[in-house]
Parts: C-alpha cells; structure tokens; sequence
C-alpha cells in the first residue's frame, strides 16, 4: 500500500475562510480517498465554493491543506494544478473567444512546458470520451450550448492530467438529460483513478454517483456519511431529497 493511499489523495483538515469578519467556512474536515468520488451537498450560500476555492489556494484560508501526503497550504495555485489538483470552477471560466481544441490545449499548458510527450493521445482521449468535442473542435467556445461548456470544462481539465479533480455545481443551469449525461461522465471518471470532490446542490444526483458525502450548512460540516448512507438519512430526504426541496 503507497503513502498515497494511505494519506488520502486529499485530506482537509478544520479549514477555515473568513471575509473580513464574517466567517464564511469553520473548520471543515474532508477527506477524499484515491480512486473515489466524495460530494460535499448544501444550499447555496453554505461554503461549498468558498471551500473548493480554498483548496486551490485563491482564497486564504487558515487549516490543514494534505494532498497525497503533503501539506501545500503554502503553494502556489499554479503549483497546486502542476502537482494534479485541479478545479473545474461552477462558472466554467472557459476562453469564449478561442476554439473548443485550443481551450483544451489550454488545459495541459503546464505540461507543456514540462515537455511531456503524451498530450497529443490524451486530446484524443478526450475527443474519445466526448464525441461532442470533436464535432465542434473548430467551433468558438462561446458558442456551445450549456451542456457542451460543461463537457469542454470538463475535457480541458482532463489535459491537466488531474489526480484529484473537483467539480463546483456541474450541473448548475443544464436541462435534465443533459444533467443526467454529465453525471454518467463524472462516474465514468472514477474508473481512470481519478479522485472526485464533487460539490453540488443536486443532492439526489451527487449521492447516486457517489462514494461518501458530506453535508455543508451556514459554513459547518453537519452530517457526514457513506452516500448510500445520507441518501436515506430522514433529515437529508426531508431538506435535501423531497419533492419541494429548497434551493436555500
């Protein structure tokens, strides 16, 4: 067994962001197991983003930051997404201006400054596991529907070659095919050995794909379990997984 595994691809330890004097996350614990997808559920205004924004070093943030093993609370961001920790943001962030191909490129950037060899069959990777793509390679990124933004958020990520990746609302503002298509790629993910820290309001839908889940309220973690587990907790089903759920 590696160092790795035992550690966790990712162990977050009492993170916490404030804004000015507002505490927006009080020592969030999470951890994210090699191979695995976790989810981190709650209403909007409860932390998620400001989390995930946390980990990849954009906000300050006081606590314990461990990826496979070690501590990179002091990194760069760029450095963070050199190591394989990479975040595909809930705004997608992709360059609107520039083809579905060179957004991808984009995303192995680094790489290519290392002079890694195998990018070119890792786009092919891509275009394979997103036939979309590849129909709309020529095609400027600004013009795809919201489903296939999110597939490019998702591809060009992959050129990142990620170990961990995390996901912020994939699903936000996609049709309900679309949202159930995303959701297949993100468990698919998951059989390339890729760790998923999937944050998302779409309750039902990130513990169906998930391993282990969390529950984010007003900055504090307050439940956490095996996803199979939260999916029939009462108090999820009735705030989370009911008819008229609240979008908080």
């Amino acid at each position: 067994m590696t160092t790795a595994s035992v550690a966790g691809a990712l162990d977050i330890r009492d993170l916490s962001v404030s804004y000015g004097k507002v505490e927006a996350l009080h020592k969030a614990t999470v951890r994210v197991a090699p191979g695995s997808i976790v989810t981190v559920i709650g209403p909007n205004g409860a932390g998620k983003s400001t989390m995930l924004n946390a980990i990849m070093g954009l906000l300050p943030a006081a606590g314990a930051i461990r990826y496979e093993g070690e501590e990179i609370g002091g990194l760069e961001t760029e450095s963070r997404v050199a190591r394989g920790l990479v975040l595909v943001p809930e705004k997608r962030e992709l360059f609107a201006d520039m083809t579905v191909a060179d957004n991808l490129v984009l995303g192995a950037f680094p790489r290519y400054r290392r002079r890694e060899r195998d990018i070119d069959a890792d786009l092919q990777a891509v275009y394979t596991r997103f036939p979309r793509l590849l129909e709309r390679r020529a095609q400027l990124a600004g013009t795809l529907s919201g489903g296939e933004r999110q597939m490019l958020a998702l591809g060009r990520a992959l050129m990142a070659k990620p170990r961990v990746l995390m996901l912020d609302e994939p699903s936000l503002g996609l049709a309900p095919l679309i949202v159930r298509e995303i959701f297949r790629i993100i468990s698919d993910l998951r059989k390339t050995g890729v760790a998923i820290l999937l944050v998302e309001q779409n309750a039902r839908a990130a513990l169906q794909v998930a391993d282990y889940g969390y529950v984010l309220e007003t900055g504090e973690m307050a439940l956490e379990g095996p996803a199979a587990e939260l999916a029939v907790n009462p108090r999820v089903v009735e705030t989370y997984l009911g008819l008229a759920r609240r979008q908080g």
